[in-house]
């Protein structure tokens, strides 16, 4: 749900409980989007897979294996360059 910041103010206690039931909610400012509320679970929960290193992000990467990426083995085009 998206919620302006004067409604955000006024049904703040709604807004927080709308955030731990049914997900992030975001408030806006002239149209904007300006921040996003959260549980602190999931903040947390997202804190923490952004101190993750290189090595275990690429880790963490799906298993390319199971894609069919083939090569083009055709000779590749002649370019005639001018002087």
């Amino acid at each position: 749900m998206t919620w302006q910041v004067q409604e955000a103010k006024q049904r703040f206690s709604e807004l927080i409980r709308r955030a731990l039931e049914e997900g992030p909610q975001t408030v806006t400012k002239h149209g904007e989007e300006v921040v996003v509320v959260v549980p602190a679970k999931d903040y947390e929960r997202l804190v923490a897979e952004s101190g993750k290193d290189f090595k275990r992000f690429l880790m963490c990467a799906p298993d390319l294996d199971r894609l069919d990426i083939r090569r083009d083995k055709s000779s590749s085009r002649v370019v005639e360059l001018g002087s």
